[in-house]
């Protein structure tokens, strides 16, 4: 399944970065490269033609929107953040869309960071709306709760991409598409690399991402569902929330040892949580990716170093570079073309025998 996903992932490469050509004319901060123009895979839509557009759903249009058809280079776009930038995901994912803007010479960019707040991501996208924001791109915090700020853009007819992130809402009428992984598959893949690292038999614990968002759910769910069909050996025995937040992780991590010194595997559903199960293994004098393997999901640089380093066992990623689809993707709405609800985009996996050349390519 893996060399088919990478060939379609390669083919379908090429073809956007052609449309592109044509379109254009505890938890510590990480360090990684910062920008999407480094020589970091920028992210394909998951569809035969590579298309922005060829994804899930009925078409949106401006028509259909009362959208005003404006040019980017006159346009205020705004971008809100869902969370503090102290993890390389969100590192990578802010960079990413002001690089594109400024690419692309997008009149000006509004950003804003929600430091983890609902209420916060609200006001600050009702306070770009009141900035004259004509275009939106929002990671949001919760798939539930943004209606306000959504309804707020939809009274001014302003379109909304959501990233990474799905809210609970009706496509072309409260947002107009959503971008991301198919965070089930992750969870399914992550089972895949479970069950070679494992041998198919093991107790394993599970790192929760936080609540209230439909990648945590996801994740799960495809794990689960995966572990149970092919790998009925392998034994979940304990499911406990980390909140995508690596010192959460070392600290559920440090519990589970105590509690249930028999698991031999962890999946944890992001990066920073597995690397902080990392640290509470190494202070057990356990050995990470021998005594207990570790799966986790993003493909920072830092997973991908641990796994080269033979204390990770499996990453599959998460990418977070939205900046070239997001921008894309509204560019063919301006120009009259059909956005279709859902834009799924190809992941990589790491594994031990591409790792370490993969370190510099990781985010």
């Amino acid at each position: 399944m893996t060399i088919t996903r990478r060939s379609r992932t390669l083919a379908a490469a090429s073809l956007l970065a052609a449309a592109a050509l044509v379109v254009s004319g505890c938890a510590k901060s990480e360090t990684p490269s910062a920008g999407s123009g480094d020589g970091q895979a920028a992210q394909v839509a998951e569809s035969p033609a590579g298309s922005a557009t060829a994804a899930t759903g009925a078409g949106c249009t401006l028509q259909s929107t009362g959208t005003p058809k404006i040019d980017l280079k006159d346009a205020i776009v705004g971008f809100s953040q869902s969370e503090k930038e102290a993890n390389p995901f969100r590192i990578a994912e802010t960079q990413s869309i002001k690089d594109e803007a400024a690419k692309l010479g997008v009149k000006k960019l509004l950003t804003t960071n929600a430091q983890s707040q609902l209420s916060k991501q609200i006001s600050d996208i009702q306070d770009m709306l009141n900035q004259g924001a004509q275009l939106l791109i929002v990671a949001p915090l919760n798939s539930d709760g943004l209606q306000p700020a959504l309804d707020a853009a939809a009274a001014k007819h302003v379109p909304v991409i959501t990233v990474d992130r799905k809210v609970n809402a009706t496509a072309c009428k409260d947002y107009l598409t959503f971008i991301g992984s198919n965070f089930v598959e992750q969870g399914k893949r992550a089972a895949d690399a479970m069950i070679a690292a494992t041998g198919g038999t093991g107790k394993v614990a599970i790192l929760l991402g936080a609540s209230g968002n439909n990648v945590t759910t996801d994740r799960t769910n495809g794990f689960v569902d995966q572990l149970k069909a092919k790998a009925p050996g392998l034994e979940i025995v304990a499911q406990q929330t980390g909140e995508f937040a690596r010192d959460k992780g070392q600290q559920v991590m440090e519990q589970l040892i105590q509690s249930k010194p028999e698991i031999t595997a962890v999946y944890a559903e992001n990066d920073e949580m597995g690397l902080g199960a990392v640290t509470a293994l190494k202070s057990a004098n356990k050995k990470p990716g021998k005594d207990v393997k570790v799966i986790s999901i993003d493909g920072t640089r830092n997973a991908v170093q641990a796994l080269a380093a033979g204390e990770y066992n499996g990453v599959i990623e998460s990418n977070p570079r939205f900046g070239p689809l997001a921008f894309a993707t509204l560019q063919k709405f301006l120009a009259g073309e059909s956005i279709a609800d859902s834009v799924i985009i190809t992941d990589r996996a790491y594994d031990s025998a591409n790792a370490a050349a993969s370190v510099a390519g990781a985010y």
